[in-house]
């Protein structure tokens, strides 16, 4: 039988071929496609967003109870600020500089701050007290400062700042109903620029899960600054010519209009402090419905008048001022606290 012979295909053929096979009206269709799809899907997914947003508000009103429309009243400013100031002492019989601290001023830990190991905090001691504390004698008067002071304020929140450039607050990704607007997320720390009266503002680390924002008043005992002395990192005592204005201090006992953080810090978490040692710790502050009467102390003084007085450690942490604690005044005339 004769062989047969298929012809190969030219590639001419070869490309009718797959030109036929191409649908090209589908290539045609689609930029038509293109062109409507997109804007038509930008736009519904514009519309469903909005949707799903005012959904997830709706559905959370009728689950939520409804939160108080009127504003906290803010209490009127002090007339005064704090003041850090010193106690005199007269010296008797056998006193030296650490037992003046320890029974004067509740400073237990007075040998290890000031430490003959380190001459340089003897050195600071000696410059503080205006005396040799190597050769004291009787009848020296004492100018004794409260170590680690705290200082008890309350103020309007201005400007709420990140503690480090590195950091971003966050805020709310959807706008919960019944809440204030413009709240910031400080559980991770926040830098709080709070005005203490018309002309001063201190800038105050906090560290709550209260939701803050401009124009809250907040209420708080903080860690004064103190005054940098080289070598004495833990150097005890605030510099009484240090002005507040711009002051940076660290909060604890944190308060955001009606409701105090029970999980912010305690006082004796801040660094360094020996209020645990001590078993308490000083506080200076302004009596006055903007200052400590908000704490409820039961001082029985004038409003405004500016006091020193010693608070007591609980076994939780907290500190309280109980009857019979030191209350010191603060003397204009003579720049110095005197007793109550």
């Amino acid at each position: 039988m004769a062989r047969r012979f298929h012809p190969r295909s030219t590639p001419a053929e070869n490309l009718r071929v797959i030109s036929r096979s191409i649908p090209w009206k589908l290539f045609l269709l689609l930029p038509i496609l293109i062109i409507v799809a997109i804007p038509t899907y930008l736009y519904g997914a514009r519309i469903g967003g909005g949707t799903l947003n005012n959904l997830t508000n709706y559905f959370y009103s009728l689950a939520a109870p409804q939160a108080a429309e009127t504003p906290t009243p803010q209490p009127g400013f002090p007339a005064v600020l704090p003041q850090v100031g010193s106690v005199l002492y007269t010296t008797q019989v056998g006193d030296n500089c650490d037992s003046a601290l320890t029974f004067q001023m509740h400073m237990n830990d007075a040998g290890q701050v000031f430490s003959d190991v380190k001459p340089e905090t003897i050195k600071a001691l000696n410059t503080a007290l205006g005396q040799n504390c190597g050769d004291l004698q009787p009848g020296v008067v004492l100018p004794l400062s409260p170590h680690y002071p705290l200082v008890a304020l309350g103020g309007v929140v201005r400007k709420i700042s990140a503690t480090s450039p590195q950091q971003v607050l966050p805020t709310p990704l959807i706008r919960v109903p019944n809440q204030q607007p413009n709240t910031v997320d400080c559980s991770g720390g926040c830098l709080l620029t709070v005005e203490v009266t018309p002309q001063v503002s201190v800038r105050l680390s906090v560290q709550t899960t209260l939701s803050i924002r401009v124009g809250s008043w907040v209420w708080t005992q903080a860690m004064l600054a103190r005054k940098s002395v080289r070598g004495f990192g833990d150097y005890p005592y605030a510099d009484p010519q240090t002005s507040f204005d711009g002051m940076t201090l660290k909060a604890c006992d944190f308060q955001v209009d009606n409701t105090h953080d029970d999980n912010s810090l305690s006082c004796d978490q801040l660094t360094p402090n020996t209020i645990d040692d001590d078993g308490g710790a000083w506080l200076v502050g302004v009596t006055g419905p903007g200052g400590l009467d908000h704490w409820r102390y039961q001082l029985h003084l004038p409003p405004n008048t500016r006091v020193l007085l010693w608070l007591s450690a609980t076994s939780n942490g907290d500190l309280k001022f109980q009857r019979g604690n030191d209350v010191y005044r603060y003397d204009d005339a003579t720049h110095v606290y005197v007793k109550v």
